[in-house]
């Protein structure tokens, strides 16, 4: 089942985007660090233009760090039209962003008279735009959470004398492809679970971390030995959780719940989703 999510908002705000983009100087595109290639949206390089280009890899803390040290560089390359492309980790709690993400501002820009830095903040839902605002601000201005869509209008936000910073919903395109991007841009949570069929999401991810993380799957549900297939595992996972019903049956639909919540919530360790031989480095 393909994994398709554009309601009526997304539309209007890349509308928005389109006619807010002449007043800015900088794009600061927001990534997933566990998915950078699934959570660059397309879109965001026909909207941006000539503008230079900020990267932050968010949720650094819940992905595999030299994963992401590979990514950084893969995402850093120089770009066939010239244009300039900074990139940057974020994790929970790190210190210091703030000024690293200004100097970096300023390197991308260079010098402007008389008024500050204008600056875009785009990204795909739930990727962590809301938290990271807050972080430059130095106080709660958005809301924040695991639940995409929160942000569903355009703000405009004074960052001291150095930036003004706007910010915008998270929006996806139209047609999400490959399905694979779909599906990961799904079980990080871009998606609405509503919109979804968990147990394929589910399957989707138990079929990764069999091949890629085995052993923290092992660990996390106890289990001594991996079944064969993706059903049988879900099934033992859902057992060992103690998700029955009448008859000592198996609640699949809970298990395939709980499977999800452990990958989003980092129960399952540090993990990174796609490496960027698995994207052919597209976008780089």
């Amino acid at each position: 089942m393909p994994v398709h999510w554009y309601p009526g908002h997304m539309a209007t705000a890349r509308r928005e985007i389109r006619d807010a983009m002449p007043e800015v100087d900088l794009v600061i595109e927001v990534l997933d660090a566990r998915i950078p290639w699934s959570s660059q949206n397309p879109l965001v390089e026909e909207l941006r233009g000539a503008k230079p280009l900020l990267r932050v890899l968010t949720k650094a803390d819940l992905a595999e760090p030299a994963l992401t040290e590979a990514w950084v560089e893969v995402l850093s390359a120089p770009r066939a039209d010239g244009g300039l492309t900074r990139v940057l980790t974020h994790a929970l709690g790190q210190r210091g962003f703030r000024e690293t993400l200004f100097a970096a501002a300023r390197a991308l820009v260079g010098p402007i008279e008389a008024r500050p830095m204008a600056a875009m903040i785009l990204g795909v839902p739930n990727v962590g735009k809301s938290s990271l605002l807050n972080v430059l601000a130095g106080r709660t201005l958005a809301r924040a959470g695991n639940t995409p869509g929160l942000t569903r209008q355009q703000q405009r936000v004074n960052l001291g004398r150095e930036l003004v910073l706007l910010d915008t919903p998270g929006f996806l395109w139209p047609r999400l492809s490959p399905p694979e991007c779909g599906y990961r841009l799904a079980v990080t949570g871009a998606v609405p679970d509503r919109v979804t069929q968990t147990y394929e999401l589910a399957m989707f991810a138990l079929g990764f971390l069999r091949v890629r993380h085995a052993a923290a799957l092992a660990t996390l549900y106890r289990l001594p030995a991996l079944p064969d297939g993706d059903e049988a595992l879900l099934e033992a996972i859902g057992r060992r959780r103690g998700f029955l019903g009448k008859g000592g049956v198996v609640q699949i639909d809970r298990a395939a719940e709980r499977v999800l919540l452990d990958l989003r919530d980092g129960a399952l360790g540090r993990l990174t989703l796609e490496r960027p031989e698995d994207a052919g480095v597209i976008g780089a």
